[in-house]
Order: structure tokens, then sequence, then C-alpha cells
């Protein structure tokens, strides 16, 4: 050996093979990582020969780890490997340096290098357990929604992320402490379709499941390699960063560490269990109709059945309902019940769930008057809307006359029609403004924008013949509305003086 850095490599080779674990000493060998992801991805058919894979790379242990080890495995696999990586600029200077060490990283094995810039704005935030904004969900949201645009454009057929055996242990418990069932407790699954709004084969794979963050991490230390620690992670105000670093550790030490895999292993049992019952209660559903619940036929159900007819029901007919295990076992006991009995809907005060003489149904309450306007609006052409005190209009104009920060707002005449409907919000509708992470509930964009009362009721939004909602005020086009030629529509409301 020469000089003094190959004596520290030599150390850092000799500290992972035998890596301390519980106060046991542990034999590590490298290449056996390696072995048990070709035979995980090989087993669940995760990848074959052929596939062009984006790996999500943050740039922390788990992600640089399964970047290296699917670097090692691509020429036996067969796949085209590239780096997907999203900096959210949470961190201000420390996300850009994760975005330049995971570019160094793709760099060094000569692979593509995805990048998406995607702040977190106030809007982008819901609430947590009614405490504060949830970063991890929004974070979430924007990271899939661009692997998603990733697999339409045809850039990659499968997105791998790093998510670990520790991680579903975390997801399980944070799912049974906020409250589910056998749904929430399969946790983090190992496959998904990465957009079920289309025919598009492309799918997220997890194929660390399997393995602990420890293992991931002495397999770096051995090759002698570097990752990135996330500060944010040792912020105690995310539940998660409170169950890692406060409730395992006691789990662990109490009850052993494989105490955390078996968590992990009741995700998996519950999984599989959770596909046995979703094929049953379609055979159940069969017998109910859509628009109400037989109460004989739903209480001829076994218990577990009877819950999740009723979950799925509400869940087709109330969209906008606050689903809860009490709510379940009230419409349960509604069955049982006289007719007449009527459950305000949690969440939806525009439904209300009657139990009739054989059956349950959900009924809309009967707006006030006031309380709802529709207008046609002639493309191009303009409308009066007295509800809200404006006119909309809409104008054929040339793209190249609009001013460059406008034209976000213009939108396709082919995909608009020569009709659209004007009306206020209705409970169910929801929206997705271009540039936003996912669709969301109309009432929550109205929440982002503390409306109350008329304000909010009246709000205005454009319909096209199918029924999509592809405008709204205040709000960006949906990107599928957005303007592609030389001429576009401009929809604009003014505000009329009394």
């Amino acid at each position: 050996m020469g000089g003094g850095g190959d004596e520290k490599k030599v150390l850092a080779w000799l500290r992972g093979l035998f890596a301390d674990s519980g106060g046991s000493c542990t034999i590590l060998r490298m290449p056996d990582l390696g072995q048990r992801l070709l035979k995980t991805i090989r087993s669940h058919e995760f990848l074959r020969a052929g596939d062009r894979v984006a790996v999500a790379v943050s740039g922390g242990a788990d992600s640089v780890a399964l970047l290296f080890l699917l670097a090692d495995l691509r020429q036996e696999l067969g796949v085209v490997l590239s780096v997907a990586h999203v900096n959210h600029k949470l961190r201000a200077e420390e996300s850009d340096e994760d975005e330049a060490f995971t570019a160094e990283l793709a760099a060094r094995f000569g692979l593509e290098c995805e990048v998406e810039i995607a702040p977190i704005g106030a809007a982008d935030t819901r609430e947590d357990s009614g405490a504060r904004p949830n970063l991890e969900a929004a974070a979430r949201d924007l990271r899939y929604a661009f692997f998603r645009r990733l697999i339409a454009r045809g850039r990659v057929s499968k997105i791998a992320t790093a998510h670990t055996l520790d991680d579903q242990a975390e997801t399980v418990l944070l799912r049974m402490f906020r409250g589910t069932g056998i749904r929430g407790l399969a946790g983090i699954l190992p496959r998904l379709n990465a957009d079920d709004r289309n025919d598009s084969n492309g799918e997220i794979i997890r194929p660390l499941l399997t393995f602990r963050r420890a293992e991931l991490r002495n397999y770096l230390r051995v090759r002698g390699e570097s990752w990135r620690e996330d500060s944010s992670n040792c912020d105690p105000s995310f539940a998660r960063n409170r169950l890692r670093q406060r409730l395992l550790p006691v789990i662990a030490e109490e009850f052993g560490v494989a105490a955390i895999a078996r968590i992990a292993d009741l995700a998996e049992i519950a999984r599989a269990e959770e596909e046995y019952l979703a094929g049953a209660e379609n055979l159940a559903a069969r017998h109910l109709s859509a628009a109400s619940l037989n109460a004989r036929e739903l209480l001829a159900l076994p218990l577990a059945m009877q819950r999740r007819v009723v979950r799925t029901w509400l869940t087709a007919t109330a969209p906008d309902c606050s689903l809860s295990f009490p709510l379940i076992e009230e419409i349960r006991q509604l069955a049982r019940d006289e007719a007449g009995r009527r459950l305000e809907v949690p969440g939806d005060p525009t439904r209300t769930v009657r139990r009739g003489r054989a059956e349950i149904v959900i009924e809309r309450s009967a707006p006030q008057a006031g309380e709802q306007y529709e207008y046609v609006l002639r493309v191009p052409g303009e409308v009066d809307v007295p509800e809200i005190g404006a006119r909309v209009v809409a104008g054929l104009v040339d793209v190249s006359s609009v001013p460059e920060p406008e034209r976000e707002a213009l939108l396709d005449p082919a995909q608009i029609g020569e009709e659209l409907l004007i009306r206020n919000w209705r409970p169910g509708d929801r929206y997705w403004p271009a540039h936003s992470s996912r669709e969301k509930k109309v009432k929550d964009l109205l929440a982002d924008l503390h409306l109350t009362g008329a304000k909010k009721k009246l709000w205005p939004v454009a319909v096209d013949a199918q029924g999509r909602i592809v405008w709204m005020r205040g709000f960006a086009p949906p990107e599928a509305f957005l303007a592609l030629g030389r001429q576009a529509i401009l929809l604009s409301d003014i505000t009329q003086k009394v």
C-alpha cells in the first residue's frame, strides 16, 4: 500500500466489514448487499432488460447507496440508468449543495441528471393534524409530480426510490397513531403505477424496502463514499423525526432491534390481506347500488366487509366528507335504526345521510335562493354575472400580443370549444392549477385564500362541455388547457362598478 490515503481506505473497509449492531459484532460482506438487491429485483420483477430507470437521489445515504448498487448491477440487469433530483429550496445553500453533490455523483457514473427546481409555497402545504403545514407531504407531492412528468415524456420507464425497512416501520407507526385500517397498515407499497389516470406503463419502485438504513450507511463507508446529511431530519417539529429519534430507539432497546423489522413485516402482511379484501369487496358491492345502501344486505355482510363497503360508498358519493372510523360506525348503526333518522356529513355541510324504509341514502341539501348561478359564455364573447358583480370575457388574442409574464393565463381554443359554462363552484369540484404539485379540491384552494361567507360560495369557475373546470378566478389554468399555437383564449372577469 502507498500513502496515508490508502491506509485510511483500508481502515474504512475494515470498520464497515465489522459493523456494530445492537452491541453484537456482525460480519457484513459488501458483495452480499448487491446480490440481495439483485435477488429482490428479480423476485419482484421490478426491472427488466431494456428498462430506462431514473434513480431518485436526494444526496442522502439511502439514495446514494441505491445509486451505487444499481450502477454495479446495471450491466447484469440490462437497464439504462439516469438520476433524478428535486431541489425544494427549503434549506437555502444546503439545498443547492445537495443538488451540486448529486450532479457530480451522476457525472462520475456518466449518467444523465434530471434536476427539478420545486420550491414549496404556502398553497402547496396542507394541515397536519391541525397543527402546522405539512411540508413533508407537500414536498412528496411535488417530487412525484416530477416523476410522473419524466415518465409521461418518455424520458424513463421506471423511477427507483430508496425507501428502506426503517422508513416502512416509521410509516406504519405514524398511520397507527393517526388512525388507519388494513389499507393504511400496508404502509409504503413496493411498487405503484406512476399515474392511474392514463395508460402509462411507468412505475415507481422501492427495491430497498427489506434493507436497513444502517447497513446501507455501512456499505457506503466500506466504499469510502460520502453522502449529504439533511439538517431538517433533526427538526423535532416533524412527527416522523420525533418518532425516529425518540420512539424507535426505545422500541429497539426494550424489545430488541428485530422489533423494527417485525413492524415492517406487518405492512407486508397487511398489503396481501388488503389485496384479498379489496377483491371480496368488489364482489359484495355488486349487490349494492351506487346511490344507496340496502340496509338489510349491508348488515348481512361480515363486519369487516360492512365497514369497507360503507367507506367506499362514502368516498364515491360524498368525496368532500371527513372520513373517519366513528362516521363509518354511525352509518352502520343507521342501518339498524328506524326510517327517518339523519346524520350530518362531517366536512360537507351540503349533504346528509338519511335512513329510508329499506335503504341508506345521501341527500344534497336544497340550496337557498341566490346561492348558485350558471351562465352560458360564448367563445369568444362575454356574459354578465350579477351575483359577483362582474362581467366574464373570453377574448381571442394573438399570443405574440400578450406580454410574456401573462401568457401562462392563455387557453388553447381547440381545448375550450365554442361555449363555456360560468358558474360558482360546487362541493366535489376539483382543480389543478398549472405548476402546482397536484389536483386539489376547490374548497381547499379557496381556504388558502382565506375566503369566507358569500364571497367564497359565489367564487366563479368556467366549465367546458365535458364538465371539466378549465378556469378559476385567481388561479392559473390547468396545464392541459394552456395555449400551444399562435392564437389563444384570454379569459378574465371584470368587476363592474355599482
